[in-house]
């Protein structure tokens, strides 16, 4: 391997700074225009307090074996082994279960966003070796958009990553819209993050493009900050969770005033018959008009009228964020946008239409690259069984339960040890007291990481691993216009592995190290990944260099697509002739209203879009005891709870604590100044948080990041007071609806106090509490 030089991570790509071979720094790549400053953390946190240096086993499994149901994980100290004795014991754990209660027992569904790497990402890895071994219980969807992953299917005929390659892109928004309408705004933070990297951010550049052709901008969201102010965007503010009224209210407008696309809702579209008694209120007696939408979103009636005019009169893009959807009924939202967007003419125009997670991620809205990169081979999975992502408290503490999701009847299997590589529960998961009683309940949980966070912490065997500066690797963002070398700049600290030595040694003590490494060295795997890529990139025309070339160059760059700017739009297509270019959806057409979803019955979620009064709102009786609404969007300073322990997010914090932001005159109703330490709280579990006081948000609303590594003052504790400023303590673990089964984070109602006297230190990136023993052999 040639002389290091760099890495990816997906937040962007830097050169290495070494002295004396030791890191000591990340240097954005120089074609970079607006580098992420999350680099900065990875070279401090390395080396940090809270790195993971050997194996470590919690005492309570290591003298008492595993257990079902009782464990003590996250309050009993943890003693140091050695590798041999780690992997001998997991070995043993794997297959035992395997023996006594089948594969369907393993809990393989691990989440998280890993690495960059297309050969060291840990759930890739895992998935593999457990496949191998017989296979496991997994997961389906995302916590980023479980609602439209299992919704645009049935709608639009397209997933998630095809609705990406679908919409306009911001040289095309430039040239062809007129009028942005965003709901939940285009929050310019997110777009640091691409994931498998990014080598150039270039959404800000694509949005003020967009601000210099005249496209204007609408932002409706509770957040000033949801819409960045180089568009100089039209902000109207509204409560949140209340989107979809806001939608129907704007489509009654167009409707009403008979500004609607006949002809497109007729020849293009399913189901507008049965929508409109529901939308004008001949079937419940309840117009969904301007007014109506007004008493509950809290926008002048006004306002929404002659927005609906806009809409219909000029070329209008609708936008939704994915943060939406996770709401209680986070399906009408999305449903709705696309419905608004078929009654107002613009699906089929060019620059018109829906676009579902503009500025969730930095890929949405640029352009598509297509040059199929190899990563790691995962194999096929032997066990069928499944739950959606977000139902995995649900799993482990209800066994045998069975529930809805998408059509189907699932049933929870009884699972005793889980496998955990690359992600946080502890950060993605909502409740977290519910989480921590249901994380008791397994035999056995493993987990590798890097660092002594949350869930190494409430393990039972936890293996230190390495970070992306540790190992060779090579990176492909998603739609990103660049292959990456990944070189190796660092030695890994202490006796941290990488994932695939971790297996392969586990593997030969199951005998199975044949399949897993296939005789390959990690570096022999990474040549064999790249001369795929290179095979596979000639097959669509694209030529790229040997793979010593490439490793001493660290970058290609893939030639934009072929007719890019000429690309008839499946809409469009649709349009102009519906019969020849159908969608995939049983009908071939936009499904306003869907037999299928009709069919499963689901009392909350009916076969076209409605308002659907949320379980918590600022317009529920439970505002009365909490009348806080609580929005808990993604960080500026780390990806979702990756590298909390590093300068970036540590320097975000006040007193130590996570930022919460409160309107002035929330604030001054419970006497909170700024940077007071204040306490977060509601039935569900309570957190501190370092507060700021600005008309940023709207009255009623509060706005914490997510991320913040859970610190109890009494670990391992139902209950207890977090100190650091985690607001999963405070969100509700249920469904979207019986449809997708997704998170509802931001439907969350809490209230708020100055916390008075000495606040507890943040533990939080400490390494782990260990025996007095010290060690085990």
């Amino acid at each position: 391997m040639a002389e290091p030089r760099q890495t990816v991570t997906h937040w962007g790509s830097y050169h290495a700074e070494t002295e004396d071979g030791r890191l000591v720094g990340l240097r954005p790549v120089g074609d970079d225009p607006y580098p992420s400053p999350i680099g900065r953390s990875v070279v401090d946190a390395r080396e940090a307090p809270s790195r993971l240096l050997t194996p470590m086993v919690r005492r309570g499994f290591l003298e008492d074996g595993p257990r079902k149901g009782g464990n003590r994980r996250g309050g009993e100290p943890f003693v140091r082994v050695s590798w041999d004795h780690a992997l001998d014991l997991i070995a043993r754990e794997l297959a035992r279960v395997k023996d006594e209660h089948g594969n369907q027992a393993i809990y393989g569904g691990s989440y998280g966003w890993a690495s960059a790497g297309r050969f060291h990402h840990a759930q890739s890895q895992l998935s593999r070796f457990l496949n191998l071994f017989g296979g496991h219980t997994d997961k389906v969807n995302t916590y980023s958009f479980a609602a439209v992953e299992v919704l645009l299917p049935r709608v639009l005929g397209e997933t998630v990553l095809e609705h990406g390659r679908t919409i306009p892109t911001w040289d095309e928004i430039a040239a062809h819209t007129e009028l942005v309408v965003s709901f939940g705004g285009l929050p310019l933070k997110n777009t640091q993050i691409n994931p498998g990297g990014v080598r150039r951010h270039l959404t800000r550049e694509g949005l003020k493009s967009c601000r210099d052709a005249g496209v204007e901008f609408v932002s409706i969201s509770p957040l000033r900050e949801d819409a960045a102010d180089l568009v100089d965007p039209e902000r109207i503010t509204l409560r949140p969770n209340t989107d979809t009224a806001v939608m129907l209210a704007l489509a009654h407008t167009i409707v009403s005033e008979d500004r609607h696309d006949k002809d497109f809702l007729e020849a293009c579209c399913v189901g507008f018959e049965r929508f409109r008694p529901y939308l004008m209120g001949e079937s419940d007696g309840q117009p969904k008009d301007a007014e109506w939408a007004a008493g509950i979103a809290g926008i002048e009636a006004d306002t929404i009228r002659a927005l609906a005019r806009r809409i219909a009169s000029k070329r209008t893009l609708i936008t939704v964020m994915w943060s939406l959807q996770r709401a209680d009924h986070g399906e009408q939202p999305c449903w709705m946008a696309v419905v608004l967007a078929a009654v107002a003419g613009q699906l089929g125009k060019v620059g018109g239409g829906v676009g579902i997670g503009y500025c969730g991620d930095h890929y949405m809205g640029t352009v598509q690259y297509a040059v199929p990169v190899a990563a790691m081979p995962k194999g096929t999975n032997p066990v069928r069984t499944h739950i959606p992502v977000a139902r995995i408290a649900d799993m482990l503490l209800n066994p045998g339960e069975t529930i809805d999701y998408d059509g189907q009847r699932i049933a929870y299997p009884d699972i005793r040890l889980v496998y955990w590589c690359g992600g946080n529960p502890f950060h993605h998961h909502q409740d977290v007291n519910r989480l921590l009683r249901a994380w008791q309940e397994p035999e056995t949980i493993i987990v590798h990481e890097p660092f002594c966070n949350p869930v190494a912490r409430h393990a039972d065997i936890v293996l230190p691993a390495t970070l992306m500066v540790e190992r060779n690797d090579f990176a492909a963002g998603r739609a990103d216009a660049h292959l990456q070398a990944m070189h190796r700049v660092a030695a890994p600290p202490g006796e941290a592995w990488d994932d695939f030595a971790i297996f392969a040694a586990l593997a030969e003590r199951l005998g199975l190290a044949a399949e897993f490494t296939e005789g390959r060295s990690a570096d022999e795997w990474l040549r064999y990944l790249y001369d795929l890529t290179q095979l596979r990139a000639a097959e669509v025309g694209v030529a790229l260099p040997d793979f010593e070339a490439f490793w001493r160059t660290g970058s290609v760059e893939f030639p934009i697509p072929e007719g890019h700017h000429e690309r008839p739009w499946q809409y469009q297509r649709l349009r102009e002739d519906p019969e020849a270019n159908p969608l995939s959806t049983p009908s071939g057409r936009v499904e306003i209203f869907s037999e299928t979803i009709d069919r499963f019955g689901y009392d909350d979620c009916p076969g076209h879009p409605v308002w659907l009064e949320p379980i918590e709102w600022l317009g529920s009786p439970a505002a009365a005891r909490f009348p806080l609404h609580m929005l808990s969007n993604q960080p500026k300073t780390r990806l979702h709870s990756q590298y909390d322990n590093g300068i970036t997010s540590r320097e975000s914090k006040i007193r130590g604590r996570e930022p919460v932001t409160i309107n002035p005159r929330d604030a001054a109703e419970r006497g909170i100044v700024d940077g007071d330490v204040v306490r977060l709280f509601n039935d569900r579990g309570a957190c501190l948080a370092g507060a700021i006081v600005s008309d940023g948000v709207a009255p009623g609303v509060v706005q914490i990041a997510t991320g913040a590594w859970y610190d109890p003052l009494e670990p391992g504790a139902v209950g207890s007071l977090d100190r650091h400023g985690n607001p999963n303590l405070l969100t509700r673990d249920a469904g979207t609806s019986k449809l997708a089964q997704g998170p509802i984070a931001q439907t969350t109602l809490i209230d708020i106090e100055r916390y008075d006297g000495e606040p507890p230190p943040i533990t939080a990136f400490d390494y782990l509490q260990t025996s007095p023993n010290g060690a085990a052999a």
